[in-house]
């Protein structure tokens, strides 16, 4: 699929809807490209999704400093990378990468630190910030034949 969607979300709370809203869809092996500058909501909206997809508020820690946070407590399990403090494809692989990419869901901050491991079929979201504090601009792109069978969100 090489169709964009550009969503206004006007705040935190339509970031949380629109990450229920994907959260069903995914499934083990998926990888979703979280884009942005700092501030942008790459996190909240990674938190939104990881609590979506557990179908609880449960606590779940921006991995800036962790480098990674696993949530395994329904299969498949949800990998949330923050690869901003990384320097190399190297470095993701000793977080896991590979096993995220075989039995979970991976969720990846900073997306461009992935270099050639960045997978040819993901779900980017690309997220800036809008006309007010709270506005984010959500732009979403499938690439890859897996995502061109779910067309627009429902």
């Amino acid at each position: 699929m090489r169709s964009d969607d550009m969503l206004s979300l006007p705040d935190e709370a339509a970031t949380r809807a629109l990450a229920r809203r994907l959260a069903p869809l995914l499934r083990r092996g998926d990888m979703v490209a979280l884009r942005g500058d700092l501030g942008a909501g790459k996190t909240s909206f990674a938190r939104a999704l990881i609590r979506a997809w557990l179908g609880a508020e449960v606590e779940a820690p921006s991995p800036t400093f962790t480098l990674v946070q696993v949530y395994d407590s329904v299969p498949p399990p949800i990998w949330h990378f923050d690869l901003y403090r990384l320097s190399g494809e190297d470095e993701v692989v000793e977080l896991g990468w590979d096993e995220a990419r075989a039995e979970g869901i991976a969720l990846v901050e900073w997306p461009d630190r992935l270099g050639s491991l960045l997978p040819a079929e993901r779900l980017e979201i690309l997220l800036r910030h809008g006309a007010t504090p709270d506005e984010r601009i959500a732009e979403i792109v499938g690439i890859g034949n897996r995502w061109s069978s779910i067309g627009t969100l429902p």
